[in-house]
C-alpha cells in the first residue's frame, strides 16, 4: 500500500509539473521534484505527519491566480496551514456544493478536450491506451492506470518494431552471399529475422552485415548464435559484420 501511495504521489507530481510547464512555457526538473518530494515526505514521517505531493487542482488555481514563482507555492502552503490551525470553524461554513463546483471548474479547465477531436486521427492503439488508463483511474487508482498504460504502450511498440526487420540479399562476384540487415533485432523480431535466411540453399560462405541494424537484447544474441550453428552444421561459413562492441564483448 505504501509503495502504491508513493507511486501515485510521484506520478501526480510529474503530471502536474508537465502541465505547469505547458501553461507557463517553462521547463521544470522532474528529477529534482522527485528527490525533493521524497526527502520532504521522509522527514515529515519522523514528526508523525502525512505524506503529500503536488496537486493538479491547487496548482491550476495558483497559476490562474497569477502565481509564477516559488513564493506563490510557499504562500499557498502557509495560507492553508493558517486556515487549518486557526480558521477551521470558518472553513466548515463553506458548503460542500461550493467546493465541488470549484473542483468541477478546475477539471473543465484542465481536461484536454481536443482529445475527442483527434480520436479518429490517432492510431487505434493510442485510443485503447487512453480509454484503458481513464477507466482504470476511475475504477482503481492513478498508479495502476499508469502502469497498465506503460505496459500496453510497450507491447504495442514491440509489436510494431518486430515487423521492421528487413534483409537485402545479393551474391557478389566471388560467390559470397550478403545479407544486409535493416531494423532492430530483439526478442519480438527474431522469428521474422530467421525467416530471411535460406541455410540449406545458401553458398559455402555467407556475410551478414548489421551496419544498418542494432542487436538490442540477449534473445537477439542467442538467435545469432543459433544461426551460426545452423550454418556450421551444414558445413558453411558465416561472417557477422558491424556488430556493436556490447555484443562482441558478450
Amino acid at each position: 500500500m505504501h509503495l502504491i501511495l508513493a507511486a501515485i504521489g510521484l506520478i501526480e507530481s510529474l503530471m502536474t509539473l508537465n502541465l505547469i510547464d505547458e501553461l507557463t512555457e517553462t521547463h521544470g526538473n522532474g528529477n529534482k521534484e522527485c528527490i525533493a518530494q521524497g526527502a520532504g515526505n521522509i522527514l515529515n514521517g519522523f514528526f508523525g505527519g502525512m505524506g503529500g505531493c503536488a496537486m493538479i487542482g491547487q496548482s491550476i488555481i495558483n497559476i490562474k491566480s497569477g502565481g509564477r514563482g516559488r513564493l506563490s507555492g510557499i504562500t499557498a502552503a502557509l495560507s492553508l496551514l493558517v486556515f487549518v490551525l486557526f480558521a477551521s470553524d470558518y472553513i466548515e461554513m463553506i458548503p460542500i456544493a461550493a467546493l465541488v463546483g470549484v473542483m468541477f471548474m478546475v477539471v473543465i479547465g484542465t481536461f484536454a478536450w481536443n482529445t475527442f477531436k483527434i480520436l479518429n486521427k490517432v492510431p487505434i492503439s493510442d485510443v485503447i491506451v487512453i480509454v484503458v488508463v481513464t477507466a482504470l483511474t476511475v475504477v482503481f487508482d492513478l498508479a495502476i492506470a499508469v502502469f497498465a498504460g506503460v505496459i500496453i504502450s510497450a507491447l504495442v511498440f514491440a509489436w510494431e518494431n518486430s515487423l521492421m526487420i528487413r534483409a537485402r540479399k545479393h551474391i557478389d562476384v566471388h560467390g559470397i552471399k550478403h545479407y544486409e540487415i535493416y531494423g532492430p533485432l530483439f526478442f519480438g523480431s527474431i522469428e521474422l529475422f530467421n525467416s530471411k535466411f535460406d541455410v540449406k540453399n545458401d553458398p559455402k560462405e555467407v556475410i551478414v552485415d548489421f551496419a544498418d541494424s542494432r542487436v538490442v537484447d540477449q534473445s537477439a544474441i542467442e538467435s545469432l548464435n543459433k544461426l551460426a550453428e545452423k550454418y556450421q552444421k551444414n558445413g558453411k561459413m558465416i561472417h557477422l559484420r558491424h556488430l556493436s562492441l556490447i555484443v562482441l564483448n558478450l
